[in-house]
C-alpha cells in the first residue's frame, strides 16, 4: 500500500459520481508538491481542479483530501489543500474553508457530512 501523497488520494471518489478523482482528472500526479520543512516533517501541498467552476461539491472534495491524507500519511506533515487559480468562482473561500482547522473538525462532526466523506475516502475491497 503506497504511502505516496498521489497514490493516496487518487482511489477518493468524487461524491456524486462513481468515478475517482483521478479518472475525473481532479486530481492528478502533477498536483502534489512535498516539501521537507524540518527534521522529518513534511509540507504537503496539493493543488485540484474542480470539474466545473461552480462546483459546489468543491469544499467536500478539500476535505476528502484533507481526512485521506491526513489518515494515510506514514510521516509527520502539514497540508495544505488550494484550488487550481482561477477554475472555480469562490476558490478563496472554499480555500480558506478547507485549511482552516476549526472548520473542518467541525464539518467531519456534521454526521451526514461525515457519512459522504467515508464513502468517498474509503478504499474500494
Amino acid at each position: 500500500r503506497s504511502s505516496r501523497a498521489p497514490d493516496i488520494i487518487r482511489t477518493i471518489r468524487d461524491p456524486e459520481k462513481p468515478n475517482t478523482l483521478e479518472e475525473l482528472e481532479v486530481v492528478t500526479e502533477n498536483c502534489v508538491e512535498v516539501q521537507e520543512i524540518g527534521e522529518e516533517e513534511y509540507l504537503v501541498t496539493i493543488r485540484f481542479t474542480p470539474t466545473v467552476p461552480h462546483c459546489s461539491l468543491a469544499t467536500l472534495i478539500g476535505l476528502c483530501l484533507r481526512i485521506k491524507l491526513q489518515r494515510c500519511l506514514p510521516f509527520r506533515h502539514k497540508l495544505e489543500i488550494y484550488i487550481s487559480e482561477g477554475t472555480h468562482s469562490t476558490e478563496e473561500d472554499i480555500n480558506k474553508q478547507i485549511n482552516d482547522k476549526e472548520r473542518v473538525a467541525a464539518a467531519m462532526e456534521n454526521p451526514n457530512l461525515r457519512e459522504i466523506v467515508e464513502q468517498c475516502v474509503t478504499e474500494p475491497d
